[in-house]
């Protein structure tokens, strides 16, 4: 199991943004398309994002989407993603 003890939120957050776009990030580990060190980096910048609150409550509406908000700072990271996947 992937996952982020020590930042729950910021691991949840993004995942959830992830999940959004259609990515899975724990099987993009898995499958090797992104690095574990690199996950980790995408989790530390949502850990240190000021725009928590806007992000729970996008992410309390959101259902699937081609993009992500402005506001994220993980947007062009997680957005690659899935159009790499």
């Amino acid at each position: 199991m992937i996952g982020y003890s020590d930042a729950p939120l910021a691991w949840g957050q993004t995942r959830g943004m992830a999940q959004v776009l259609g990515v899975n990030l724990p099987d993009a580990v898995v499958s090797g398309w992104l690095t574990r060190k690199e996950l980790g980096r995408i989790v530390d910048t949502c850990q240190a994002c000021l725009q928590k609150q806007d992000c729970l409550q996008w992410l309390a509406k959101a259902t699937a989407s081609p993009c992500l908000p402005v506001f994220c700072p993980n947007r062009k990271a997680l957005m690659d993603l899935s159009e790499n996947r």
